[in-house]
């Protein structure tokens, strides 16, 4: 699996890669048919401390790319959100795809 990292009005971190990467690498076991995902951190001026870091994943599958998008306060929850949408997805396509 692929995994791409995108910045827009944030800095480049570390870390937060490491720590998406842990998040997908567990998906990819469960989910062997994920052949990318595409992830990009963004930062929005917002007044309220719940919002503003916002975490977008693309994970292109077989047929399809799923989506899920959150903000949150943090980029860690925000990551482990849009994960937990991911992975909420990626369960409902192998059930199609065993449907088969």
């Amino acid at each position: 699996m692929n995994i791409n990292f995108e910045y827009k009005d944030v800095s480049a971190s570390k870390r937060l890669e490491a720590m998406v990467e842990e998040k997908l690498n567990k998906l990819e076991e469960k989910f062997d048919f994920i052949v990318s995902v595409d992830v990009y951190f963004k930062a929005e001026n917002t007044s309220s401390d719940q919002s503003g870091k916002i975490i977008e994943i693309r994970a292109n599958v077989p047929g399809k790319t799923l989506f899920a998008e959150t903000s949150q306060g943090t980029y860690e929850a925000a990551i482990a959100k849009a994960s937990g949408e991911i992975q909420t997805q990626l369960q409902k396509k192998k059930e199609k795809m065993q449907s088969f």
